[in-house]
């Protein structure tokens, strides 16, 4: 699998545990993003999944790993988006969708074991954010991603 692919996987499972108050931590997040991936037809490559509806071996570590490590971080990640939010705003008053692709953002670049180019972490996040989002997300956490790393 591709993973700008495994990365939306990843988002999709912290955008889930962020709408249920973090309840489900304790599920197996590639069973539950394989699930869905294959049902949903917008994404769907059934040639990227093996044949019992599973995620290959490295795509389950590399988003079990963000994940976790995204919501051990949970705290520190969330300090940085607020430092760099318009004065007024607050986190919880980013739009649901933002505020995860952000985090998961940050978890791989401030915090990732991974030696990722920033640029294919912004630019990804950028097409997250576009796809899943408002009309003014992808610019959104463009700009937000790029104040941060200057």
């Amino acid at each position: 699998m591709k993973r700008s692919l495994a990365r939306e996987l990843a988002f999709k499972a912290l955008f889930q545990l962020d709408f249920n108050n973090g309840d489900d931590e304790d599920k197996d997040f590639c069973e539950n993003v394989a699930i869905e991936h294959v049902t949903n037809e917008n994404i769907v490559d059934e040639n990227l999944i093996n044949s019992d509806k599973t995620l290959k071996e490295e795509d389950c570590q590399y988003i079990t790993q963000v994940v976790k490590g995204t919501r051990a971080k949970l705290g520190e990640i969330d300090e940085i988006i607020s430092a760099h939010l318009k004065k007024g705003w607050v986190i919880e008053r980013l739009a649901t969708v933002d505020r995860n692709i952000l985090r998961l953002s940050i978890y791989e670049i401030k915090f990732s074991k991974e030696s990722i180019p920033l640029g294919v972490i912004i630019n990804e996040a950028v097409e997250i954010a576009k796809w899943y989002g408002t009309e003014s997300s992808g610019r959104f956490v463009n700009g937000l991603l790029a104040a941060i790393e200057k």
